[in-house]
């Protein structure tokens, strides 16, 4: 999997995505004290306030975003929003209000939407060979779900020796790092395309691509069963373990832990298993394994837990971690053999948002009904949901689906402003 490494370009770009992420992480562990310190009781609210925020970000700003990235250097979309990350995390220390927290976030999101995307649509050009770009999609995979454990880890370190707004100077410090490693690099450019229409419909072509397109389709019902299951590990598993379980606050991080170490198998093993069998015969049973294993859930947790409750929980994380993987490792290649090159931008801004907007329906649903009804109940509905998305995604992805559907892919260019400094003379890697 690490022979992609060797490509200079993808090198610098994955290791960029590494750092950002942790800052990423270190933030969001700052951002939650700075909530205390400012709200106290009510923090809670102002982070839950403020994860509403980041979605309505999201789903909102990733599409029109991609309706004009073609006609943007790639490279200078990247460095611009990393470099406009960095000046938000700087500012988060200096606020003395809850809705200034509001707004900075907001701005926060919206770059970080803006730049997903955008980083997303490069990888494909950076590595043409599918087998390398597999492999490219299993290790941000991991990427992902390492910062998700290591992030925690060094945030408890850190605030050992400092204070935690020195973790938003960290925060910066990685996106500007982000920042410079996608300077040093010569990026491709696909050929801006002329579309008509007025400003909804270019930010809607991204979603009338999936619409069309039955497998794209297929996945976004996939996107919504990991949303299911997603939502009820991340929402419930503190409520799970610390009250149903009676069990150590250092417990949820086991248990959110072996959901992560799912991932991570999964993503491990994926490469090999894609280079002798097709996504469509890995994704749709992993959505039935994510119905399983919530299914499941919603009987055990109406009986009374017994010493057999903990284990199982962590097998059932663990479970619903490696088939969330399964359906999201590959998504990337589905949508590079399903548009040209210059709708990739477009196309991943629509997945990107698309798939959030999944994540905005179960998350608050997850919560609500774990709260009002019962666990039980809470796991039964989000059951019903991923059967529901694994059903629809089997009926309507065809069994004879062709390798790659698009017209062919429009030339690349290279800009100026994506030849590295100093080196205006570069070949593209």
């Amino acid at each position: 999997m690490l022979v992609v490494l060797r490509n200079r370009t993808y090198r610098h770009l994955f290791t960029a995505q590494v750092i950002a992420l942790v800052g990423t992480g270190l933030a969001t562990v700052a951002l939650s004290l700075l909530a205390y310190d400012m709200a106290g009781a009510n923090a809670s609210a102002v982070l839950g306030t403020a994860l509403a925020i980041k979605m309505v970000a999201y789903v909102g700003v990733a599409p029109v975003v991609g309706a004009f990235a073609d006609r943007i250097p790639r490279r200078t979309l990247l460095v611009a929003m990393d470099l406009t990350r960095a000046g938000v995390a700087l500012c988060l220390p200096f606020i003395a209000q809850v809705w200034q927290v509001y707004v900075l976030v907001f701005l926060l999101q919206c770059a970080s939407a803006a730049f997903t995307p955008a980083f997303q649509a490069t990888i494909p050009h950076v590595l043409p060979e599918e087998r390398d770009y597999t492999r490219a999609l299993s290790l941000s995979r991991l990427a992902y779900d390492l910062e998700s454990l290591f992030s925690p880890a060094l945030a408890a370190a850190l605030l050992s020796l400092i204070s935690y707004n020195w973790l938003f100077a960290g925060t910066s410090v990685g996106f500007l790092a982000s920042g410079a490693l996608v300077v040093s690099v010569l990026l491709p450019t696909p050929t801006p395309v002329e579309r008509t229409g007025g400003v909804y419909a270019k930010a809607s072509f991204g979603a009338r691509l999936f619409l069309a397109t039955p497998r794209l389709r297929a996945l976004l019902a996939l996107d919504l069963a990991v949303a299911a299951g997603g939502a009820m590990v991340i929402v419930n598993t503190v409520v799970l373990v610390r009250d149903n379980l009676g069990r150590t606050v250092g417990d949820v991080s086991l248990a959110l832990g072996a959901y992560g170490a799912g991932s991570m198998v999964a993503a491990l093993l994926l490469p090999r298993v894609l280079d002798r069998v097709s996504d469509r015969t890995v994704m749709l049973p992993a959505a039935f394994v994510l119905t399983g294993v919530l299914t499941a859930f919603s009987a055990g947790a109406a009986v009374t837990p017994g010493p057999w409750a903990w284990p199982v929980l962590l097998a059932g994380w663990t479970l619903l971690g490696a088939a969330s993987s399964v359906i999201l490792t590959p998504s990337g290649r589905l949508l590079r053999r399903s548009v040209t090159d210059a709708d990739l931008p477009a196309a991943f801004a629509a997945q990107f948002t698309l798939c959030h907007s999944c994540w905005l329906l179960t998350y608050p649903l997850a919560g609500r009904l774990a709260a009002q009804a019962g666990m039980p109940v809470a796991a039964a509905a989000l059951a019903v949901i991923a059967l529901a998305a694994a059903i629809t995604a089997s009926a309507i992805w065809p069994r004879g689906d062709p390798d790659r559907i698009d017209a062919p892919a429009q030339p690349l260019a290279l800009t100026p402003a994506d030849v590295p400094i100093g080196d205006r003379s570069s070949r593209r890697q």
